[in-house]
């Protein structure tokens, strides 16, 4: 066979190889064909996440509409519970997941995160009327509500293994937990900081934070997104788009509005 044949050969080797391979999907440009973005999230959530008088409100849906805005599509929220939003994601039922969901090690194996939207240290909140408890080591032995599935309820039931031993009992919603603290059936709750530092800010009267209020590692809110190459160029629009409003300001108005003070974020996901 002549180097002519050949390669005469090898080229159509690889033009029918071409015809027979699909084209590879691309996330983003679906998005932008069809003009929108299907996102999950909790609305239970306060301050991130909050259906107010059937009104979805919230820091995350102020966060959310910029990138969308930067995307340019039409962002679509969807209130789905929180156990079945990652679940979800993966089979494909939406695009993205907008809960704040804390940055962990095992997370970050299976998916892909955007950059931190705010602080998710692990902290804990009582009864405004119980001043017995003030410190972190004092639960020891007491009952701690916290919202199934997260990362703050792994923190919480490692911490109380270090502590001799906490009754943990597992919520829905954070909403429930308060309730039920508020109730006198708990003697505390365990949540994100920036969420409980919201609760107490706006119900002085009935919840007090721990002093110091949090215990554990230093971790981070982001948004996830699937891993692979069909999401790629997904992923670091996303991203991008997340720098560009930190770097014009609108990242720290909204934190100035829903937490009400501002706190600098990684530019880079945590853990990578």
């Amino acid at each position: 066979m002549t180097l002519s044949t050949t390669l005469k050969a090898a080229l159509f080797g690889l033009a029918a190889l071409g015809t027979a391979m699909p084209a590879w999907a691309d996330q983003l440009a679906d998005i932008k064909a069809a003009g929108k973005i299907v996102t999950a999230t909790d609305m239970h959530y306060a301050p991130f996440d909050m259906l107010v008088s059937g009104t979805y409100q919230g820091m995350t849906k102020d966060l959310f509409d910029g990138v969308a805005k930067e995307l340019g599509v039409q962002p679509v929220y969807q209130d789905i519970p929180w156990t079945a939003e990652l679940p979800g994601l993966e089979v494909k039922k939406f695009d993205i997941v907008i809960a704040p969901v804390t940055i962990t090690p095992e997370r970050l194996e299976r998916y892909a995160f955007g950059l931190p939207i705010a602080d998710a240290t692990v902290a804990l909140v009582r009864s405004a009327k119980n001043t017995t408890l003030k410190k972190p080591e004092d639960i020891k032995g007491k009952t701690v509500g916290v919202q199934q599935g997260t990362a703050q309820f792994r923190q919480l039931e490692a911490y109380g293994k270090t502590l001799g031993g906490v009754n943990v009992k597992e919520y829905g919603t954070t909403e429930e937990a308060y309730a039920d603290l508020a109730a006198g059936r708990l003697d505390a709750v365990a949540g994100s900081l920036p969420n409980l530092t919201y609760l107490v800010k706006n119900r002085p009267e009935t919840f007090a934070k721990f002093e110091p209020a949090t215990f554990g590692k230093p971790s981070y809110f982001a948004w996830v997104m699937r891993k692979g190459a069909e999401s790629e160029s997904f992923v670091k629009a996303v991203q991008d788009a997340v720098l560009k409003m930190t770097d014009d300001g609108r990242i720290k108005a909204i934190q100035e509005k829903w937490l009400g003070s501002y706190t600098e974020l990684p530019r880079t996901v945590p853990g990578k």
